[in-house]
């Protein structure tokens, strides 16, 4: 789980990085040098929002198909932890 939801954020952050220098490269290539590395980066992240989530696809859903894996297998957990603290015997 952490493996996938680390790739997915990594992938993103990667992307908005990206995007912040093709746009302050852009500018300063056209001759327009007084755009704050911080317009750059608020821009490309506002893009990389939406952007992210359709070109990442499948890395989202991946991450998304092993965190309920991990959420059931917790909640089975703990099922399994109040039966036997209210004295149920386990099916086992």
């Amino acid at each position: 789980m952490v493996r996938d939801l680390l790739a997915y954020a990594l992938a993103r952050l990667a992307l908005a990085a990206a995007l912040a220098a093709a746009i302050y490269g852009v500018t300063r290539l056209f001759g327009v040098d007084d755009v704050p590395l911080y317009v750059a980066v608020a821009v490309a992240i506002v893009i990389a929002l939406p952007l992210g989530m359709w070109v990442f696809a499948p890395l989202r859903r991946r991450a998304t198909t092993s965190v309920a894996a991990f959420d059931e297998r917790r909640r089975s957990d703990r099922e399994q932890l109040l039966a036997r603290l209210r004295g149920e015997r386990s099916p086992d």
